[in-house]
């Protein structure tokens, strides 16, 4: 899920649509209907368009006034965001590398993951233009890479830590303080981390949260998009999000 100006999108698992919300009322407004499964989105509010995912043609497309690109990836371009540049960042899960391009399609740049990396799901930025990437395995790993694809740090924290091993670690989220979150679907949580302190905990949500499998972060509303893959299969919003306590 994604959110721009004042609409949220939401892509339905193994639906050909996005649903659009209004971001004030929650209150469903239309569905964009698409030719293709879309495996994830993006939004850019420089360029004011919607980057959608395909898996099985792999490819991105962007929509833009009702205009729509299309350009070809590497495989399996599940993870998409929009990053510091306004260019859209695609992690590619087969092939192990993240991909930057332009909203007009052109390769900016590939960083191929270090050997031995596990594939990439999801993928965010740094203020330090820095990526944090996750993994989507058990136990989960998230790792930082550089823009030229160096491994500077990971965080698989072990039964004997604070919050225990990670079950799939999927979407991330980053805050305006580089607190990082993502969702530990197979766990049912959302866990933040600050790599700066090597900390981490547990972020609080819904007691009954089950299979968290999407995740946006709305920086000009302060609030927390989370979609349930089990449970209810609810879309739950979560407000002051960027305020998390770190006991050093």
């Amino acid at each position: 899920m994604t959110s721009l100006d004042d609409h949220v999108y939401v892509v339905r698992f193994g639906k050909m649509k996005v649903d659009v919300y209004d971001a004030l009322t929650f209150t469903v407004e239309k569905c964009l209907q698409v030719s293709f499964g879309v495996s994830d989105i993006a939004a850019c509010s420089r360029n004011i368009c919607l980057y959608l995912s395909d898996s099985n043609d792999p490819s991105i497309h962007r929509v833009n006034l009702g205009r729509t690109k299309k350009w070809p990836v590497a495989n399996y371009p599940h993870g998409l965001l929009v990053n510091a540049n306004h260019n859209v960042l695609a992690a590619c899960l087969t092939e192990k590398k993240l991909q930057e391009y332009t909203t007009d399609g052109r390769l900016v740049r590939e960083i191929c993951l270090p050997a031995g990396s596990p594939q990439p799901w999801h993928a965010v930025q740094l203020s330090t233009g820095d990526y944090v990437v996750s993994h989507y395995e058990s136990p989960g790993v998230v790792n930082v890479v550089a823009v030229d694809g160096r491994l500077l740090c990971s965080y698989q924290p072990s039964r004997s830590s604070d919050v225990g091993p990670m079950k799939y670690a999927r979407r991330l989220a980053v805050t305006k303080h580089d607190d990082v979150l993502f969702a530990d679907e197979h766990n049912n949580r959302i866990l933040a981390i600050n790599f700066f302190i090597s900390g981490a905990k547990v972020f609080p949500v819904p007691d009954d949260l089950r299979l968290p499998c999407a995740m946006y972060l709305d920086d000009t509303r302060d609030r927390l998009y989370l979609g349930e893959m089990g449970g209810k299969n609810r879309l739950l919003v979560l407000n002051n999000a960027s305020c998390i306590p770190w006991q050093l």
